[in-house]
């Protein structure tokens, strides 16, 4: 049974064996995801969760590159400024509800992540049940740097990493290896490229899945943490936005870190930045579903913004890298607008089902 149409369909979704298996299928553009990809993804865990003849459900990704770096962005920022905001509010919708379904998903999910993984993808593999890791693993979350923030249940699950890890990489949308990955628990397990289609077919075929899991797993290398924390804690704790590039600015002289962080931040959304921080130090209150609730309110008024269209322009489309962001500073940020991409919508995202 295929319920992502043919084979060459953007993601097919079979039952083989004792799984679901959802298969991401655009190599070319990275496995970004389309509105398209999430209506079919949605209704095949719907029918799956009621099959006993599956007990868990694989996804993965088709190609060495990227597991899914994210979702179609420049057909939401085309629908933004061509008067069709709703089309593009609607793919936000039906992603958070997607994203809310992993997370309540009453059969274990299990993502076979080998590759590139950011925003949307994080989306599609962060909240499962396990998240394995191949050796080409890549986690980002670099949404400030086009104007966005970080969404698909970052609210959630970001400030719940270790210290200040999830902040610093709202932040910075800093990029980390599978070793690190592992240390702040983004990856559960640890598997040799070359083993996950034997892992793949051994839990096809209905074997337990933690000790199938232990099985195949591989040797860890180095990973820059705990040492990073070090680091990353006493500038990230800051109490506000302004705080933070205080701490930053006054370490850089000394820390190559600080002037680091520092140097990407300033070239981020100044708008970005500070609905991210607010986020962040939110999130850490609220419940997944109302984690999705708020970034549903953001992303709604985002799109009637400058920064997002522009941040688009300047890295995905024309890739000049200089975005004219409005205000274009920190320091000219009006703290009463930030405060109103938080407030309740008249029609607010349903997750009830």
């Amino acid at each position: 049974m295929t319920l992502g149409a043919e084979p060459a369909a953007d993601v097919v979704c079979t039952k083989q064996g004792h799984a679901g298996l959802i298969h991401l299928n655009r190599p070319k553009a990275l496995n970004a995801l389309t509105h398209d990809m999430v209506n079919i993804i949605a209704p095949a865990l719907e029918l799956w969760a009621h099959d006993p003849e599956i007990t868990r459900i694989l996804i993965d990704a088709e190609g060495e590159k990227a597991f899914c770096a994210g979702g179609d962005i420049r057909k939401l920022t085309e629908q933004g400024k061509s008067g069709q905001k709703a089309e593009a509010v609607r793919f936000w919708a039906d992603e958070y509800r997607l994203n809310t379904k992993i997370k309540t998903y009453p059969k274990p999910f299990i993502a076979l992540v080998d590759g590139i993984v950011m925003g949307g993808g994080v989306g599609l593999s962060l909240h499962g049940h396990y998240r394995v890791a191949g050796d080409r693993y890549l986690f980002a979350m670099p949404e400030v740097s086009i104007g966005l923030f970080p969404d698909v249940g970052g609210t959630y699950a970001l400030p719940r990493l270790q210290g200040e890890a999830g902040l610093w990489l709202a932040m910075t949308g800093a990029r980390l290896k599978r070793d690190d990955a592992m240390a702040l628990g983004l990856a559960t397990h640890a598997v040799a490229s070359a083993d996950m289609q034997l892992l793949k077919e051994d839990l096809i075929a209905g074997n337990e899945i933690e000790p199938t899991l232990e099985k195949f797993k591989t040797t860890l290398g180095a990973s820059r943490f705990p040492d990073l924390m070090a680091q990353i804690n006493p500038l990230f704790s800051a109490s506000s936005l302004s705080e933070l590039i205080t701490r930053l600015e006054h370490a850089s002289a000394q820390s190559d870190f600080a002037a680091e962080c520092l140097s990407i931040i300033r070239k981020a959304s100044p708008t970005s930045l500070a609905i991210t921080f607010k986020q962040m130090r939110h999130g850490r209150e609220l419940s997944f579903r109302e984690a999705m609730m708020l970034e549903y309110r953001i992303v709604s008024r985002v799109l009637d913004g400058h920064d997002f269209y522009e941040g688009v322009r300047a890295v995905l489309i024309d890739k000049d890298q200089t975005p004219k962001w409005q205000p274009d500073c920190i320091e000219n940020l009006d703290q009463n607008v930030i405060e109103t991409y938080f407030k309740p919508l008249p029609q607010e995202l349903d997750l009830s089902e």
